[in-house]
C-alpha cells in the first residue's frame, strides 16, 4: 500500500427541491475543479424559509480529495 495525503474542504450545496439534490449539486460543482474526490460527510442540513414555505434546501458537507504527485 502506498502512502497518500488528503485535503478536506467544507462545501455548502443548495437546491429548491431536496437536501440530496443540494449535496449532488455541490459534489458535481467541486468535481469540475478538483480531482479524485473521495468522501463526503454531511455535517449540517438546513432550509431557507420564504413566505412560510421552504425555499432552499442546503447541505453542508466536508469533502476529501487526494493530493496528486
Amino acid at each position: 500500500m502506498t502512502d497518500s495525503t488528503y485535503k478536506i474542504i467544507d462545501l455548502v450545496g443548495s437546491s429548491p427541491t431536496s437536501w440530496e439534490d443540494a449535496a449532488t449539486n455541490a459534489i458535481k460543482r467541486a468535481s469540475k475543479s478538483l480531482r479524485d474526490l473521495r468522501i463526503a460527510e454531511v455535517t449540517k442540513l438546513d432550509i431557507k424559509i420564504e413566505d412560510g414555505k421552504p425555499a432552499q434546501f442546503r447541505t453542508n458537507m466536508r469533502i476529501s480529495f487526494k493530493y496528486q504527485d
